[in-house]
């Protein structure tokens, strides 16, 4: 789980169980369910937990009211005025502690104590230069990989957990079509392109192979969208759309899920919930993938952008699937222990609680 932060006489005691979480988006992302995931933690632990968040977009929010959570709401039509508007607020709150979780949040209120600073992505461009000022006087600085904290020196490991999944799959494949699944954005980035190319290869001579796609292209522009809608097209006579689905339907439909990320993921929520559903798991090597599921003893890893490599990957474990293999059983085992002891949350629980207690007189 990392090393804790060695400075613990720099942490504000507080004598009130209390947290304020400001998100960093007002729509629903994977960040937006971890911070769920932390307050539904915290509060479970005895907090008094409040959610802050702009006006707009409110399904952030919305979500929180949903589950009794109290709000803050600062108006906010955009990115900018949230942060002018967030920092306005923690100017006048200064002795509450805030969990920032994201690095908008955190870059609005850089400079100021008593933060947990969260960066759920890897700080890239622009991002990666606000950084300093965003952790500065900071009390932590939280990621939720190795991968990550690497390149932020001084972060300390903070694993992301996801819902246990649950599905009637029945492994037996028998000499019925295998079923590959993916579950996403649809959008370059996370390699959809190279996935469709590496089932064509496959189905070029008879169709052994379905594909079963959860998603929609979220956050792309014209161009990414164009460019997803014919890679689909290429791969329509044995594919089928699901939209956005959860994992419990996807993964009750399909016998591997593949992740095939282009750009570096800095975790792998999806590939933590198939561990959790024992859902067998074709990864590229981009960013976390392979660290979620143990590194380099896992053996369907493959290079990114790779659809030959792909491929075969999918092929040798379908032969698995298809043989039924003590191997494979075993190894789904593992991978189901390995999230419950890591990125179930009960786990959360454990680490939320950890990071609280420093603040705890």
């Amino acid at each position: 789980r990392g090393t804790l932060f060695p400075y613990t006489t720099l942490f504000r005691s507080i004598t009130m169980k209390e947290l304020y979480i400001a998100t960093n988006n007002g729509d629903m992302g994977g960040g937006e369910v971890m911070l769920l995931n932390i307050a539904r933690a915290a509060r479970s632990l005895g907090y008094k937990v409040t959610i802050v968040g702009p006006s707009e977009p409110k399904q952030l929010v919305e979500a929180a009211a949903d589950e009794g959570f109290p709000r803050i709401v600062l108006p906010a039509k955009n990115r900018a005025q949230y942060m002018v508007a967030l920092r306005s607020w923690h100017a006048r709150h200064k002795d509450v502690l805030l969990w920032c979780n994201g690095l908008v949040p955190a870059a609005a209120t850089g400079g100021r104590k008593n933060r947990i600073v969260h960066l759920h992505q890897l700080p890239t461009g622009v991002n990666a230069k606000l950084v300093p000022f965003a952790r500065h006087k900071a009390s932590v600085t939280l990621v939720p990989s190795r991968y990550v904290a690497r390149a932020c020196p001084g972060s300390e490991l903070f694993a992301n957990w996801v819902s246990g999944v649950s599905t009637e799959l029945d492994h037996r494949v028998g000499e019925r079509r295998l079923r590959v699944g993916y579950l996403g954005r649809l959008t370059p980035s996370k390699g959809i392109a190279t996935l469709c190319q590496a089932m064509s290869s496959l189905n070029s001579n008879g169709i052994e192979y379905d594909l079963v796609i959860g998603g929609e292209p979220v956050f792309a522009s014209d161009e990414e969208r164009a460019e997803v809608e014919d890679a689909l097209a290429r791969v329509a006579t044995f594919s089928t759309r699901l939209g956005w689905t959860t994992p419990d339907r996807l993964f009750g439909d399909i016998d591997m899920l593949v992740v095939p990320s282009i750009a570096p993921e800095s975790f792998g929520l999806v590939v933590a919930e198939a561990m959790s559903a024992r859902v067998p798991v074709v990864v590229s090597d981009a960013g976390a993938l392979s660290e979620v599921l143990g590194g380099a003893s896992y053996p369907y890893v493959v290079p990114a952008d790779q659809p030959v490599a792909l491929a075969q990957a999918i092929k040798s474990l379908g032969t698995e699937l298809r043989e039924d293999t003590d191997a494979l059983a075993e190894r789904t085992s593992e991978l189901f222990w390995r999230w419950q002891e890591n990125y179930s949350p009960e786990a959360g629980k454990v680490r939320v609680g950890e990071i609280l207690e420093r603040f705890i007189r």
